[in-house]
């Protein structure tokens, strides 16, 4: 289980947002390709069932995303709510990693006797 490792849920964590980021990027570069349906990640979902298998995969968690406006040619990016969505996953990505940063920093000193 994830929150049996040295590093905590944040590993897990990291690698969720990691993903994420991958899916909101594809939906930013597909915003013009007709008939592209968004998705995203349930990062709850996906966190939990990262926890639940060991970090082996996030079943269920990908999903499409409902348009607040439909287009005439199937696409159902909204290139507006992706970028924020990618804006906000980013800062989530960096805060999760200078905590990891900070605790590997411990680790270290603590390793080296400081």
């Amino acid at each position: 289980m994830a929150g049996d490792t040295l590093f905590g849920v944040h590993g897990a964590a990291l690698a969720v947002r990691s993903q994420r980021m991958g899916v909101l990027a594809s939906n930013i570069a597909n915003a013009s390709t007709p008939g592209f349906k968004a998705r995203d990640i349930d990062f709850q979902s996906a966190l939990k069932s990262m926890e639940q298998s060991d970090g082996a995969g996030m079943s269920g968690a990908i999903k499409y995303r409902v348009p607040t406006q439909t287009s005439m040619d199937g696409n159902t990016v909204e290139l507006s709510q992706e970028q924020t969505a990618f804006a906000e996953n980013a800062v989530q990505y960096q805060t999760t990693l200078s905590f990891l940063n900070g605790r590997i920093g411990q680790i270290t000193r603590a390793l080296k006797g400081e």
